[in-house]
């Protein structure tokens, strides 16, 4: 395919190792500068790639972990997820599906500040975004019915959500509180305004007794 620059390049589903994909994406996007603006592309499709994000955030390509975090970061800033719920890589000329076993990112660690209805919850991912929850960046609550437990996720940016990891959800409910929404009493946490509720708060009782 010919570049944006004019010259002929390999296409992303025709790397045949990280590094190669390297080279094709660090054209389109800006390293070490945060996501490339990936919402404004609409290149064509161009086929699968062999590349996995697991469960627990490792990023997979051709069956090998991708070992090098600048890598990652560079691949995770042409990251996005389209109303077909599937995730690719996105840059001006190529848009390719990867697959994604739960969520692209992890929050691996939290800080809150203020109180009550003016405190803010910011999360840091494992790619190294630093995300404020609130109202354009939502929590939700997901059960997870193997476990009986919860699993909290928080909007990263456009579709992509990172899955908060499970030290860090204790310490998120551990903010807490129960606060009445439409009429019900929900165990919920504040952060920007915004009020995400978590459960129930007789269901929590039961599951505290």
């Amino acid at each position: 395919m010919t570049g944006p620059l004019g010259h002929r390049e390999e296409s992303l589903t025709g790397a045949t190792e990280a590094r190669g994909l390297e080279a094709l994406i660090s054209r389109a996007a800006r390293a070490g500068k945060g996501a490339a603006p990936v919402e404004r592309w609409n290149p064509n499709f161009c086929g699968d790639l062999d590349m996995e994000i697991k469960s627990d955030g490792t990023w997979f390509y051709l069956g090998t972990p991708i070992g090098r975090m600048p890598l990652v970061q560079l691949f995770s800033s042409v990251l996005r997820k389209d109303a077909d719920g599937r995730t690719y890589l996105v840059t001006p000329v190529e848009k390719v599906g990867i697959r994604v076993a739960d969520a692209p990112f992890i929050a691996v660690e939290m800080d809150v500040s203020g109180s009550g209805e003016a405190q803010t919850i910011t999360f840091r991912t494992n790619v190294g975004d630093v995300v404020e929850a609130g109202p354009e960046r939502p929590l939700r609550f997901v059960d997870e019915n193997e476990t009986g437990g919860l699993k909290p996720y928080v909007l990263v940016r456009g579709r992509l959500e990172a899955l908060v990891a499970r030290p860090v959800m204790y310490e998120l409910v551990g903010h807490g509180e129960e606060v009445e929404i439409g009429g019900e009493t929900m165990f919920a946490v504040r952060s920007k305004g915004a009020v995400f509720p978590i459960m129930p708060a007789d269901q929590l009782k039961r599951l505290s007794a």
